[in-house]
């Protein structure tokens, strides 16, 4: 059976690196700091919030669900889209402890 690279790799590392690589692109940080700040769910109007066309942020936004790191919801003929605590407060709890296991400190140096 042939495997993925990263299944080579714990859990631990695999969740990371989803949520990292969801917020591998200025757009989708933009969209979930927008997100944060109305404090509500919105419709898919992030085009006339993103220097971006309607297309390119469906695709962004569809990373962001993907992650979990977004749900949305339909009603009628709007998309509304939220934050998932859930899964926000699992990103900031994995990263904190990641920034824990590589933190060098002030003594760190490079220097041979």
């Amino acid at each position: 059976m042939v495997y993925a690279k990263t299944q080579l790799f714990d859990e631990y590392f695999q969740i990371c690196s989803e949520f990292y690589k969801a917020l591998g692109h200025p757009a989708r940080l933009a969209i979930l700091k927008y997100l944060a700040e109305t404090k509500t769910c919105i419709t898919s109007d992030f085009a006339e919030e993103l220097p971006l066309s309607r297309t390119t942020v469906n695709q962004h936004l569809t990373e962001l669900k993907d992650a979990g790191l977004i749900v949305s919801h339909v009603e009628g003929t709007k998309t509304y889209y939220c934050l998932n605590p859930k899964k926000i407060k699992e990103f900031k709890k994995k990263s904190e402890s990641f920034i824990k296991k590589i933190n060098v400190g002030n003594n760190y140096s490079c220097k041979k």
